[in-house]
């Protein structure tokens, strides 16, 4: 049995691919309005976010982006 299967890496992710490992029992329009609205609705998160150069329109999160959201959201 391999352990690692489940094991969340950080890394830089499309902002689909991350709000689908959050939601994956949703289409990845809804997953993406749910990570869209988890981050928004987190003030913390959201200023550390922008401070990291987050920007509402970026398709891209970078690793730093990756970890702050796992730090407020916890792993996918």
């Amino acid at each position: 049995m391999n352990h690692n299967e489940n094991y969340f890496i950080i890394r830089t992710y499309t902002k689909a691919e991350l709000a689908h490992l959050y939601n994956p029992n949703v289409c990845l329009k809804v997953a993406l309005q749910i990570l869209r609205r988890w981050i928004v609705c987190n003030l913390p998160l959201l200023n550390e976010l922008e401070h990291e150069g987050y920007r509402a329109r970026n398709r891209l999160l970078s690793p730093k982006q990756v970890a702050t959201i796992v730090h407020y959201l916890g792993e996918p």
